[in-house]
């Protein structure tokens, strides 16, 4: 039938027009549909790997609502995503939003994206924390005799992980732990922020880490770690938090904020910590390897670590701490351009009769400390101990200490350094430092003993332990010339566009 007073090819081209206009009227609206339902955002990040496949956690039923529990949503995303691990990989964007979420583990070839609004909060419903057993270089736990509570972020036998961010939250809502510890309700270890135990190729980048129960950032067991602009931010004041001094009970004497820091360090090698910045109320790095007499057996060191370009505010303990346990040894650690404010010491070196163990080749340059109690502080007399079947006869050796090219002010004693009766700390090497005195600074700025090595071009004049050897051997204590295979470690540039409701 043909419309009036058209001919047949025009009322053709007429229908077909019609037909036009209603499917892009249909499209339109679904697409107006589609459009109000989903978001779509884009994001980058450099990593050691790029992702073919990428997922929010929106699509799994996630609600950034900061009440909803999502710590199924993040475990039902991450076991989905883990089919692509041989396809390109993937990655979980997590969106701007209150994240509630208890412990969930990651798999390979995976990366975990915070975008910068985005908030993870750490349940504090007890039964979202898994229980593991005590690391077995440690024998027990920390805070008890029992094991620990699963980290928020988890993996385990891992290859390829990044979790990074634009400078994305996690906040470990520690006080809820800190009350519990506080008070001996604990049965077992609190949790970390992020751990990686017999894992490679880890990245973890570009976060700010808040109130973490315990340690911040744990690899453990583990190769190739890059850990770069992260920031940690933890109280400073508390009970009893002076650190962890010899012969403190920590059951009499509990020191609820201690192990709050950046990075502990366990038995990993190819590490490199840089550009962070830590506020905290223990050790800003701790380097370990094991508690006495099971970090002996278990024999697994932690070597070649970078770190750099760290700045750190901890008023009760050290910028870098290297034991007390490090009983399966320490290796070849290189730390340079450090800055450190209110801080306790700058490098402190903790170990005790029973460690057994090695701290040696350590090697530490370009160091700006400002009001501080120590500049250097090695101690042999760190009487902590897992049990009571330690050996007291398996002693530690510590020997290739080297500080170069380091300025300080404001400063209460230059040094404290003790080493074990029998068993001295050799080949120390201090080259390069001007050390300015507080006004109430002790009448005697170094203390020394059972330590061997050199000085040179050092102020105040150190202990005659330490000759100084003038300023002719000021470039004594170099700084190994050869880069660590961490820092060949290039990384790529990814973007990423995502829809998500």
């Amino acid at each position: 039938m043909e419309l009036l007073g058209m001919s047949p090819m025009r009322t053709k081209m007429t229908r077909i027009a019609t037909v036009l206009v209603l499917v892009g009227f249909i499209l339109g609206v679904r697409g107006g549909e589609a459009r109000k339902g989903k978001v779509a955002e884009s994001f980058a990040y450099t990593g050691i790997s790029c992702r073919r496949h990428t997922a929010s956690i929106r699509d799994f039923g996630g609600v950034g609502d900061g009440k909803t529990s999502n710590t199924k949503a993040f475990q039902d995303a991450v076991n989905h995503l883990s089919k692509y691990a041989s396809d390109g990989g993937a990655q979980l964007y997590v969106p701007a939003g209150k994240w509630l979420t208890g412990s969930f583990s990651l798999t390979s070839h995976f990366t975990l994206y915070l975008q910068k609004h985005a908030l993870l909060l750490a349940s504090q419903d007890i039964k979202e924390w898994p229980v593991l057993k005590p690391l077995p270089s440690y024998g027990r736990g920390r805070d008890a005799a029992g094991g620990r509570f699963t980290s928020l972020i988890y993996g385990t036998n891992l290859t390829d992980v990044i979790v990074t961010g634009a400078n994305g939250t996690i906040d470990g809502q520690g006080s809820f732990w800190w009350q519990k510890f506080h008070k001996g309700k604990l049965k077992y270890t609190r949790p970390y922020l992020i751990e990686f135990m017999y894992s490679d190729t880890i990245q973890i980048s570009n976060l700010t880490l808040l109130n973490s129960p315990s340690w911040n950032v744990h690899p453990v067991y583990s190769s190739n770690i890059l850990i770069q602009g992260i920031t940690i931010l933890a109280p400073v004041k508390s009970p009893n938090t002076d650190g962890i001094n010899p012969g403190i009970n920590k059951k009499n004497n509990p020191n609820v904020f201690q192990n709050i820091k950046l990075s502990s360090t366990h038995s990993c090698t190819n590490v490199r910590i840089e550009d962070s910045y830590i506020v905290s109320g223990d050790d800003c790095i701790a380097v370990k390897s094991g508690w006495d007499e099971y970090g002996i057996s278990f024999g697994m060191p932690t070597k070649q670590l970078v770190i750099r370009r760290l700045t750190c505010i901890s008023p009760y303990s050290a910028a870098i701490a290297l034991g007390s346990e490090m009983s399966g040894g320490i290796q070849d650690v290189r730390a340079e351009d450090i800055t450190a404010v209110h801080t306790e010491s700058g490098v402190r070196i903790k170990t005790a009769r029973g460690r057994g163990g090695f701290v040696k080749d350590i090697f530490v340059r370009r160091m700006s400390l400002h009001t501080m109690k120590w500049v250097f502080w090695m101690t042999g007399n760190y009487k902590q101990h897992a049990d009571n079947h330690y050996d007291p006869n398996a002693l530690p050796v510590i020997q290739g200490i080297n500080y170069r090219d380091i300025v300080a002010n404001n400063v209460s004693m230059a040094a404290r350094l003790e080493g074990i009766e029998g068993d001295p700390f050799t080949q120390i090497c201090i080259a390069n430092v001007t050390i300015g005195m507080a006004a109430k600074a002790k009448k005697v700025p170094w203390t020394c003993t059972d330590v061997e090595g050199i000085t040179s071009g050092v102020s105040p004049r150190p202990c005659d332990l330490l000759p100084d050897q003038g300023k002719k051997k000021i470039t004594a204590c170099d700084f190994p010339a050869e880069p660590l295979s961490i820092d060949r470690v290039v990384l790529k540039t990814c973007t990423y566009r995502v829809n998500h409701m």
